[in-house]
């Protein structure tokens, strides 16, 4: 496979962005989740295709762009049609739409009533793992900010026990990502939490 190069995905980030503030909001975004899939996948222990991970971590928030004023849970598969529009290959496609969460089911489509079709939308490969598990540690909220493992996890207990299990595996494969130097070099705001009882 062939991969886009890093500027070759900004031209699409510029291409799609509708303006500015949002082009520097997901951009940046998308590069401290690559910066954190690669520290990550130094000490993963597996083979990684680390030009696959810097490239997917790059393009998987591209479908921000398109959510508009709709339901934000869409911008994966948004992301994974307009990947598809440009030509790019599945296994890049599939950043987008396979990095929400820790994986989207049926179930949870179903249960949820999430208006997203109906299919399980879950990072199978370790680069889309990795890149799925990097997310996790920045948000563009407003401010942006740093997470940890406990503040993710505590996020993520909402949603239920079997999904604080799947955060809880991906912990053990990757382990935790040392977050001070970029908190340091983009001035985010830093949010850690406390452990959840177990």
């Amino acid at each position: 496979m062939i991969l886009p190069t890093v500027s070759s995905v900004r031209a699409l980030h510029e291409k799609y962005a509708p303006g500015p503030e949002a082009l520097d909001l997901v951009l940046t975004h998308c590069e401290i989740v690559a910066r954190i899939a690669l520290r990550l996948a130094e000490r993963a222990g597996q083979p990684v295709d680390t030009a696959l991970v810097e490239v997917g971590a790059l393009l998987h928030d591209i479908g921000v762009y398109r959510v508009g004023t709709g339901a934000y849970i869409r911008h994966g598969v948004l992301g994974h049609e307009l990947l598809r529009a440009e030509g790019l290959p599945e296994e890049l496609c599939r950043f987008a739409s396979c990095h929400t969460g820790v994986g989207l089911t049926c179930d949870d489509i179903v249960t949820q009533q999430l208006p997203i079709p109906l299919g399980d939308y879950l990072a199978g490969t370790v680069e889309e793992r990795l890149v799925m598990y990097a997310d996790k540690f920045h948000s563009k909220s407003t401010p942006p900010r740093f997470l940890d493992v406990a503040a993710y996890a505590g996020r993520l207990a909402q949603f239920g026990p079997d999904k604080v299990t799947a955060f809880d595996a991906l912990v053990d494969e990757f382990g935790h990502p040392d977050l001070d130097p970029l908190v340091a070099e983009y001035g985010h705001a830093w949010q850690q939490g406390a452990p959840l009882p177990r």
